[in-house]
């Protein structure tokens, strides 16, 4: 008979097995919110210092999503106790979601209490749910909480600091939390984890992050929409709101018309599916989801302003197509039998590279310079699509 511990731990066989429960789309909803509250943290502080502090943020939202779907690829969403735990994270992530625009001013501590508590909570729990289960995930987790206790006290330091030195205190403490896989959690006496420890469930894993990327993308939509229904619908505000439409496509299409199905396959079959899901899922799935935020923030500048960007203006709406398309192509690289990058995200971030001394020269206006990135967007897409589906030639 299984003890009431192990009885948390999802079953790996059946074909119940790794299946995206309901109770983790509603925890996503969260992150909605969470997404919308950073592309408009970012919009309002268009500067090089707005930019660097609404990354921080950025990264750690993701950091609390990606590791709370590592837990639940271990354990089973459908029992109550831990559905109580995921409630339990909606409503501190709801805390630090709502902090996000005042992160750096007021809300400081807020956010840094709310988001250290998901991180040592959720170990904690896990801790307890696998007390009886397999040694080697419950001493992965023994280290993973004196990484994370270590990180999160650093995070409620930086909250009772002010300026420049939150910002130390909590980039020192994200940086622990982003080097912690790539040391195995490493702690004097456990020792250091192995990839073995880390046997997640591929299918769930993959399908948690396609997920998320749809709530980015939808997030773009909803801003797009938003700031149009604003708007007088005038000849410039209306290719706006179709160039930003159809660069949503376009993304879409790049990272899902292939790339996910042949990743998810990669992880599913892979004989080290933890190693797999650290490089592919857990670091290099930020640039994917980071570049659909900073595209939504271009697409909302667009929109609001077609005649004209500044420099700020022009970095986002370069930016956020650059940073997609590397963050695809590493993802794709890392996920494929391929000697390299797919040649063409490489020539769409050569051609996005050129396109840049001629857009801060403001040789284009806001809205000649978004449908110019998304020209290049689509022209990715179509150049992967006729290369994947295109007949192999004969030997």
């Amino acid at each position: 008979m299984n003890s009431p511990a192990k009885s948390l731990l999802r079953m790996r066989s059946g074909h119940e097995s790794g299946r995206v429960g309901m109770v983790e789309l509603f925890f996503d909803l969260v992150f909605v919110f969470a997404v919308t509250q950073l592309s408009h943290t970012l919009l309002a502080q268009l500067t090089l210092t707005g930019a660097l502090q609404t990354a921080l943020l950025f990264v750690a939202m993701w950091w609390v999503w990606i590791y709370t779907s590592w837990i639940t690829n271990w354990l089973d969403p459908e029992r109550i106790p831990v559905r109580l735990m995921l409630f339990a994270l909606m409503l501190a992530g709801l805390l630090m979601s709502s902090s996000i625009p005042k992160a750096f001013a007021a809300h400081g501590l807020a956010f840094a209490g709310a988001y250290a508590s998901m991180h040592v909570g959720r170990t904690l729990f896990i801790l307890w749910a696998t007390r009886n289960g397999p040694i080697g995930l419950h001493r992965n987790f023994q280290r993973v909480i004196v990484w994370l206790s270590i990180s999160g006290a650093l995070w409620i330091v930086g909250g009772f600091n002010q300026g420049e030195a939150r910002f130390g205190w909590w980039l020192l403490a994200l940086s622990i939390e982003f080097v912690s896989p790539l040391a195995y959690f490493w702690v004097p006496g456990l020792g250091g984890s192995t990839t073995a420890d880390w046997d997640v469930d591929g299918n769930h894993l993959a399908e948690r992050c396609g997920l998320f990327v749809i709530i980015a993308l939808g997030e773009s939509l909803l801003i797009t929409g938003a700031t149009f229904a604003g708007l007088s619908w005038r000849a410039e505000t209306i290719g706006a709101f179709l160039i930003a439409f159809l660069g949503s496509i376009a993304m879409w299409w790049i990272y899902f018309d292939t790339g996910a199905e042949r990743g998810h396959q990669r992880i599913a079959h892979s004989a080290d599916p933890g190693r797999v899901a650290r490089s592919a899922y857990t670091y290099l799935h930020l640039l994917i989801v980071g570049g659909i935020v900073v595209c939504a923030v271009a697409d909302e500048i667009v929109l609001m302003h077609p005649g004209h960007a500044e420099d700020s203006g022009i970095a986002v709406i370069l930016g956020g197509p650059a940073l997609y398309l590397l963050g695809n192509a590493l993802f794709k690289w890392v996920t494929n039998d391929r000697h390299g990058p797919p040649l063409s995200h490489l020539i769409g971030l050569l051609l996005l590279l050129a396109l840049a001394p001629f857009a801060f020269a403001h040789l284009f206006s806001a809205l000649a310079l978004g449908a110019t990135t998304t020209a290049i967007l689509i022209l990715v897409a179509a150049w992967e699509t006729i290369a994947m589906h295109r007949p192999a030639r004969a030997s």
